[in-house]
């Protein structure tokens, strides 16, 4: 019944319900002029297609092909609106279209619907969207579907169709509580697609022996959920509330078998972070085990949401050559979401600026470091990627946060100071 009712779509190009496939069919069968005889071949072709595809996505072990992956991860996203686009794509009328081309369509629509997830656009009236979509691609020169795609997609400006920007997903993932906004299975998704980008797969790179196993693993903690219990850390109360809103962050989490996740669950990072060298193959827990010096705490966990950001955006980017509107500005940016690239990046704190300690009557008064063009810290030919890494050095010290620590050489303001300025004037920007 469901393939039915998409692949009449695809040919009608029409919106109905599945109840009404008998009736719809019926009626095609009436106006089509097609013999039966060439009919009946027609549909089996298009349904043993439809079904290696569904199938193929289902495997879980192994590389699969473009649209093998796209049926995978639109199945986690509840996205079978999108399917008659792929029996539209595999029909006779389409055979001189590229299979590459094909693909390129599939890519397109995947980050799409990928963005669309993660900042939880209504989905009311996608059906009718993809429709408009394959109509579209149908009066459209076959050598242009690709960007014909591209320019549909990003220039909706409606609930129904807009893409969202770069801007728009950061505001939703950062300082975010990623593992209750999200579904575990769509999670899981993305935190797959992640690993497989730094494994060199789908884009052809092939850096690992094959991507990830997919739906197999957990999605788990870095630092546990009962840290009270296991890390104890001599924090305030407000600290403590601090460190349990971080703890969902997308920084914090990643992929472990569930007999590896039983082992190490709670274990003090020290312990955990030798089992995950020993034990886990996983390239999206390296960046957290080769720390130096090797602290989990907030602000690694900020700086490793950044990052995982950055690299989903990279996974599913705005076509090129398109461009794409801001939709959600938000109250402001919290001092959770600012990083030192974008004090630099801002002007607030330019690259070259020389740091000294903050403290008063300090041994280490005589410690400079510089601010880096990418927004890292120099310390001694040492770059370091967060204002805290830089200042546990300087000070020889475990527990230190960077952002208190440090101060601008001449005016004496913190980091933190300086990031309180930034804060206040990006709240103005976004009342005005």
């Amino acid at each position: 019944s469901w393939f039915l009712w998409q692949w009449l779509i695809a040919r009608t190009l029409a919106e109905f319900p599945i109840r009404e496939v008998f009736r719809q069919f019926k009626n095609y069968v009436a106006t089509a002029d097609i013999p039966v005889a060439e009919l009946l071949p027609h549909i089996r072709r298009s349904a043993d297609r439809y079904r290696a595809i569904i199938e193929g996505g289902a495997r879980p072990v192994g590389e699969l092909s473009r649209p093998e992956l796209f049926s995978y991860r639109i199945s986690t996203l509840d996205s079978e609106i999108t399917r008659p686009l792929v029996i539209w794509l595999d029909e006779p009328e389409q055979a001189g279209v590229p299979q590459e081309d094909k693909e390129r369509i599939l890519v397109t629509l995947e980050g799409w619907l990928v963005r669309r997830a993660l900042v939880k656009v209504p989905s009311q009236g996608g059906n009718r969207l993809i429709i408009d979509l394959i109509k579209t691609l149908s009066r459209s020169s076959q050598d242009d579907l690709p960007a014909a795609t591209a320019r549909f997609l990003t220039t909706n400006a409606t609930t129904v169709g807009y893409w969202p920007s770069d801007h728009d997903v950061r505001a939703s993932l950062v300082g975010s509580r990623a593992f209750q906004k999200y579904r575990r299975d769509r999670l899981r998704m993305v935190l797959e697609a992640v690993e497989d980008h730094r494994r060199g797969y789908p884009d052809g790179t092939q850096l690992s022996m094959g991507p990830i196993p997919r739906g197999k693993g957990t999605v788990e903690h870095l630092m546990p959920q009962k840290w009270r219990k296991h890390w104890p850390a001599d924090l305030t109360e407000e600290q403590e509330n601090a460190r349990d809103s971080i703890l969902d962050q997308i920084g914090n989490l990643t992929l472990l078998t569930q007999k590896l996740n039983s082992k190490v669950s709670n274990s003090a990072w020290a312990t955990k972070r030798t089992d995950l060298i020993s034990h886990d193959d996983v390239l999206l827990t390296r960046d957290a085990t080769k720390l130096e010096p090797p602290i989990w705490d907030e602000e690694t966990i900020e700086e490793r949401t950044s990052e995982l950001i950055e690299e989903i955006l990279t996974i599913w980017p705005v076509p090129e050559g398109c461009s794409v509107s801001d939709h959600d500005s938000g109250p402001g940016v919290p001092s959770a979401t600012v990083t030192l690239r974008d004090l630099v990046g801002s002007g607030f704190l330019p690259s070259g600026t020389v740091l000294r300690c903050a403290r008063q009557s300090s041994r280490w008064r005589a410690v400079t470091a510089t601010v880096t063009a990418d927004g890292r810290i120099s310390l001694d030919g040492i770059m370091h990627s967060s204002p805290s890494m830089a200042a546990r050095v300087a000070a020889g010290s475990d527990s230190e946060n960077g952002w208190t620590w440090w101060a601008v050489d001449g005016t004496g303001q913190t980091l933190d100071q300086v990031r309180a300025s930034y804060r206040a004037i990006k709240a103005t920007e976004a009342n005005e």
